[in-house]
């Protein structure tokens, strides 16, 4: 999750130095990019629990066929996305967003969603190396995309060294080359360290009936819980947007940035959990799960609160970044604030509601993320739209959807009704 993540930070900081309204339009507009790659990081999820099973049970030659059928069904799930964007979202957001900022946001929309077929694949790939114990070889895929990012963002939203100045959209076409060669580099990687010759990989794309029905049914309740809860985000922002406030959009945009990046790393210790209870349950050592739970718990909080304590303590110097001035730095510091106790929530409820995730059983899942959101929305709209009194306010929100989050996913994990009979 960290490739869409960086890549949105680097956007937003090249457009911050563009203007207060483009680094404001990139919230809405990669919130929008998001649902999507969530979409993805949710057939990843699944995949990576399928695989995580199979080598449980000490039988990884079902390796190739799990990729093979993951991505068939990734690329489906992409071109569904790429439709709804040129065709319906235009309609949608067309009379829900500020019709000042539409045409800009549309129209980089119409070009970023052109990268999610080349971001699914590179998930695909990268579900693979954590199940086959490889995950030494993701930070190469990592380190290719997002320096072909920031260079790109660099050459093409000012047009420098004989680039063209593309202004907004630049930051969306560099964003899709840079998903591309990302794509490529780990599927090098496959082939160059022997992994796809070990395992069999990519030799056939035929389709699996059993693996993927088995990926659609974890993944399915996946995709549209981290969907759903995304779509909520973008709620939250249209009514931030509305709101006719540039330096609170440009704002936004930049704690949806902090939510990102130091997101990541809940959410890799989150795919641990995914990964290590689903592997567990496969060896039949369900009395193991919840002590491995609480130690993955441990570890996320460790590096949430390290990074919250970073840019709390270097504030002004973290929004400067931006390119904006000082009323934008003494308005967005109460803000930092309160997502940082939001990220703290997150780096423990996260955890568990995984750990649900990797019992198989996500349609719990999916009805823990569904009263969760209801109360994020109710919370929302109360404190957007019917008594706003401060930004920092708005953004207290987070604490109420991961609080919910963490006392659900906690109670079902210890009632364990999860342990088959």
């Amino acid at each position: 999750m960290l490739i869409p993540q960086l890549n949105m930070l680097t956007n937003s900081i090249f457009l911050g130095h563009l203007s207060t309204e483009a680094l404001g339009n990139a919230g809405v507009t990669g919130v929008f990019y998001l649902i999507f790659a969530v979409a993805g990081h949710g057939l990843n999820n699944a995949l990576q629990s399928v695989f995580s099973k199979y080598a449980g049970s000490d039988n990884p030659d079902k390796f190739k066929t799990i990729l093979s059928q993951g991505i068939r069904v990734s690329l489906q799930v992409a071109l569904l996305g790429i439709l709804i964007t040129l065709f319906i979202a235009p309609f949608i957001l067309q009379s829900v967003a500020d019709e000042k900022a539409y045409p800009q946001e549309i129209s980089f929309l119409k070009i970023r969603i052109l990268g999610l077929p080349f971001l699914y694949l590179f998930q695909m790939g990268n579900a693979f190396l954590v199940a086959s114990l490889n995950s030494k070889y993701l930070m190469i895929g990592f380190l290719v995309e997002a320096l072909v990012n920031i260079l790109l963002d660099y050459l093409l939203i000012e047009g420098r060294h004989g680039f063209p100045a593309m202004g907004f959209n630049g930051a969306a076409w560099a964003s899709v080359i840079a998903e591309f060669v990302g794509m490529v580099v780990v599927f090098l990687v496959l082939i160059k360290t022997g992994l796809k010759k070990q395992y069999h990989l990519l030799t056939s794309y035929k389709y699996d009936k059993l693996i993927n029905k088995e990926i659609l049914k974890v993944g399915t309740p996946l995709v549209l819980q981290y969907v759903i809860s995304v779509t909520t985000w973008l709620v939250f922002f249209i009514f931030i947007e509305n709101l006719h406030n540039a330096n609170a959009k440009a704002i936004s945009n930049t704690m949806r940035n902090v939510f990102g990046i130091i997101g990541v790393f809940v959410w890799a210790f989150a795919a641990t959990s995914n990964v290590m209870v689903s592997n567990l349950m496969g060896q039949q050592k369900h009395e193991k799960v919840l002590e491995a739970i609480k130690k993955i718990t441990l570890l996320s909080v460790f590096f949430a609160l390290g990074m919250c304590a970073l840019i709390n303590i270097f504030p002004i110097q973290f929004f400067k970044i931006f390119g904006q001035g000082d009323a934008f730095v003494q308005e967005g510091i109460p803000v930092m604030r309160m997502v940082s106790l939001g990220l703290l929530c997150m780096s423990v409820a996260n955890i568990w509601l995984n750990g649900v995730t990797g019992t198989g059983k996500t349609k719990i899942n999916l009805a823990i993320e569904i009263i969760a959101i209801t109360l994020y929305l109710v919370y929302t709209y109360i404190f957007t739209k019917l008594h706003y009194t401060s930004l920092a306010m708005a953004w207290s929100n987070e604490m109420v959807y991961w609080t919910s989050i963490f006392i659900m996913a906690f109670t079902y994990l210890k009632s364990q009704k999860w342990k088959p009979k």
